[in-house]
Parts: C-alpha cells; sequence; structure tokens
C-alpha cells in the first residue's frame, strides 16, 4: 500500500489521488492527502457539542443561533455555528452573549443528557481502538496503529466511517485531526469545523507550523500568550528561532515544551486511562453578594452536590479548592491539601468555609465554586483528627446519603442545607428567575 490516499467522504470509497471528482457518486469532497495511508494518530472533537443536542432534539433551532447557558449573570458554555458568526463564543458572560446576539435562543445545560451521548460516542470510538484518551466528555485522542488487520483498511479509512456513524446514529457532527502526533492531530482538527477532516502530515510539518500563532497552541491561555508576546513571540516560528535553551531558561519546562511543539516535537502517547482530575461545582448569582453568611449558604449546597459524585464514583480527594469571581470578573483560587482523603461534604464546607472567610473582605462576588482535586480510588473517610466531632459528623452525613438514597434526595435534609434551600426560593421568587448553576 502506497502513502498517498484519497477518499470520497461522501460515499467512503477510494479514488484515485489525482481526481477532484467521485466516479462512484459524483461527490467533489474528496480527501486526498500524500501520507494518510501511514497516519494513525487521530483527535476527534464534537462541533459545538451541547449546541448540536439541542439542535437535533429540537429541529426548529436547525437555523437559529443558539446559546447553552445560564441566566444574564452566567457565561456562555456553548454557542452554535450560527451564534459565533455575531461573535459569541465560549465563557463569555451571557450579557454581552445577548448584545452581540440579541435574538439567540438561550437554553439552560442539561448536563445529564449531553453526558450520556458524550459516553456514546465514546463507546463508538473504543469500537475502532482501545487506545482512546478523552479529554473531556466532546474529544478524545484516538491511536489506530496496527488497526489495519482487524478492520480491513487503514486508519484514515476507520476514521470517515465512524464520523459517518456518530453523524447516522447520534445526530451530530464530529471533526477529525490526523496527524503523526497528539499536538498535532488536535491542531488539525480545527482546521476544517465543523464536519472536517483535516490532515498534517511528517513532510510538511515545519512549513505548516512556521506562522502559527502562540495563542492557537493547546494549553497556552491568555495570560501566558500576553507574556509570550510582550518577549516578541507572536508565532511558533519566533520560538522555533529562540531556541530550546532560551526558552527553558525563560519560561522554564513549558518554554521547552513549546520550543520542541514549534518543530512538531511531541513523544506523548495516547494514554486510555484518562484519570479524571477533579470533581467540582460553582453556580453565578442573580445578584453580588459581600456577605459571609449569604456566601456559606451558597457554598454549603455545592459541597453537597460535589459530595454526591465523589461518593457515586468511590473517589477520594486530597486537596481542596475554593474559586471566586469578583464582580469586576477577577478570579481568585485558594487551595488547601487534606491530612487525610475525603469525599465528605462535612469535611469539603469546614475547609471551603476557613478558605472563605479570609476572602470576605467586603469584596462582592459574583459566583463561588468549590471541588476536590488529587483524586485516589478510597471510599474511606476517618474525618479531621485534630477535630473530635468530625468522626460524628461523618457518621451522620452517610447516615443522611442512605436515607436520601432509599426515601429520596429531600428526604433527610441538614438545617444548615434546609435554611439555604429556603433562602435560595426566597431569592428566586423575589428576583423572578431560578438562580443558575453550573458544574465543571
Amino acid at each position: 500500500m502506497s502513502d498517498a490516499g484519497a477518499y470520497c467522504r461522501s460515499c467512503l470509497e477510494p479514488v484515485a489521488v489525482d481526481l477532484r471528482q467521485c466516479p462512484a457518486c459524483g461527490s467533489r469532497r474528496i480527501l486526498q492527502h500524500n501520507e494518510l495511508n501511514t497516519l494513525a494518530i487521530a483527535h476527534i472533537d464534537c462541533d459545538a457539542f451541547f449546541a448540536a443536542i439541542e439542535k437535533r432534539d429540537n429541529p426548529e433551532l436547525e437555523d437559529k443561533p443558539v446559546i447553552i447557558g445560564g441566566g444574564q449573570r452566567g457565561v456562555v458554555s456553548t454557542a452554535c455555528y450560527v451564534a459565533r458568526m455575531y461573535g459569541v463564543h465560549s465563557a463569555m458572560p451571557m450579557f454581552k452573549a445577548l448584545a452581540a446576539c440579541p435574538d439567540a435562543v438561550v437554553i439552560k445545560p442539561d448536563h445529564g443528557k449531553y453526558t450520556k451521548e458524550g459516553y456514546r460516542i465514546r463507546d463508538m470510538m473504543r469500537e475502532m481502538t482501545p487506545l482512546v484518551e478523552p479529554l473531556s466528555i466532546d474529544e478524545a485522542f484516538l491511536d489506530l496503529s496496527g488497526t489495519e488487520r482487524l478492520h480491513n483498511a487503514p486508519p484514515a479509512h476507520t476514521l470517515l466511517r465512524l464520523q459517518r456513524k456518530i453523524w447516522e446514529e447520534v445526530g451530530i457532527t464530529v471533526s477529525v485531526g490526523l496527524s503523526h502526533n497528539k499536538f498535532l492531530a488536535k491542531t488539525a482538527s480545527d482546521l476544517e469545523k465543523p464536519d472536517g477532516f483535516a490532515v498534517i502530515g511528517k513532510a510538511e510539518t515545519m512549513d505548516f507550523l512556521v506562522k502559527r500563532p502562540v495563542r492557537a497552541i493547546y494549553g497556552v491561555g491568555p495570560a501566558f500568550a500576553k507574556k509570550l508576546e510582550r518577549d516578541g513571540l507572536h508565532t511558533l516560528n519566533d520560538i522555533r528561532q529562540r531556541g530550546d535553551k532560551a526558552m527553558a531558561q525563560r519560561y522554564g519546562d513549558m518554554g521547552y515544551h513549546l520550543s520542541r511543539l514549534s518543530r512538531g516535537e511531541d513523544t506523548r502517547r495516547v494514554n486510555p486511562v484518562g484519570e479524571r482530575k477533579s470533581v467540582s461545582s460553582e453556580t453565578t448569582f442573580n445578584a453580588d453578594i459581600n456577605d459571609l453568611r449569604e456566601l456559606e449558604k451558597r457554598l454549603y449546597r455545592l459541597c453537597v452536590k460535589v459530595a454526591d459524585i465523589m461518593k457515586s464514583k468511590e473517589i477520594s480527594g486530597t486537596v481542596i479548592t475554593l474559586k471566586l469571581k469578583s464582580s469586576t470578573f477577577k478570579t481568585k483560587t485558594r487551595r488547601r491539601t487534606l491530612t487525610e482523603p475525603s469525599q465528605l461534604a462535612d469535611t469539603l464546607f469546614k475547609v471551603g468555609r476557613e478558605l472563605l472567610a479570609a476572602e470576605t473582605d467586603g469584596t462582592r462576588y459574583r459566583l463561588i465554586g468549590i471541588g476536590y482535586s488529587g483524586l485516589i480510588d478510597a471510599v474511606g473517610d476517618s474525618g479531621d483528627l485534630l477535630d473530635p466531632q468530625a468522626i460524628r459528623r461523618a457518621t451522620a452525613e452517610r447516615a443522611m446519603d442512605k436515607a436520601r438514597a432509599k426515601f429520596g434526595t429531600d428526604a433527610v435534609v441538614k438545617g444548615r442545607a434546609l435554611r439555604s434551600a429556603k433562602d435560595t426560593r426566597q431569592t428566586s421568587h423575589t428576583a423572578g428567575s431560578r438562580t443558575p448553576s453550573r458544574s465543571d
């Protein structure tokens, strides 16, 4: 089999590499590349996933701008491609998104539905190769090396079949990037969205990367990008010219990593384990809050939500992180490492409340979040050895969990949660809308 290859993306039949139209179906959607039959590392990304699922379930939304998010004071979770034409993008404050696209249809996220469909797609990926590394619910790396005999086709054709299967069975499009390493595969998947299939071969790697902006590199956030640009590093070619040593001296390990990426070097393997790094939950308020007691009420309900997930997954965390966002959109994160792993709401709230108290200085906050990280497979929880009442509270919490499991979520409610729920209902009634919440 030669390295070069070509397939019709409409009927999936192989075609001669020099043809621009499929002789079988007449389509001009031809995938062709000089290294197509030898590349095996792929990145698959669902196109505007949350919005795509909502449009699938409600065909009347097909041509309308759709924003997935919560409330005037929330942020955009996903924007469909129609909404993106107006400048709407993920993580944009909702009031800015609606100012840019006032006719948008705003839908509250249904994470249960999205998660179900995400796992359904992931199962389809694993039918093609066991080497699937999820990055999130809607994207993953795949290594199809050695699958030619299994599927009687090179990886490129297998991926085309998978792309078609997802469309036919799930009803949404995905974009595929195919290359010789993870960095380039992820870069390629963004090139032809939506419903794209892009290829970056070894021979073209250096030339392709010359003009790529540093902001387009996965893992380079806005703050780091600004730092690079202040130092005169605007493209990967700028980084390449600086060299490994200078980049490492200036930016440490990340600088050395970027220097290698500037040459298209990435030796990371596709890791099928896909370890979850954290479990957290956050909520945006209808009105800014600066009162500690009011913030604690919101915090406790988030702690219960996170703890429920931890217990269902039979995992514990060793680090607790509190997140706060001020009325000026400045984000604070405060962390504390535990002496013993925990999965309890009681532990999460106790530490979270202490971290929160140190930040309650009159600043008005629009968002609060709390979570466990440093996760391990463990369900035991000995409590805080320095707190004599911790074990008693832990026992009481697990007894309430059993009662809720047997009689329903609202069957047993701790006093603090009951007061918080009452306050939330009163706030919602006054504001005329429900306080949005969002889990990461």
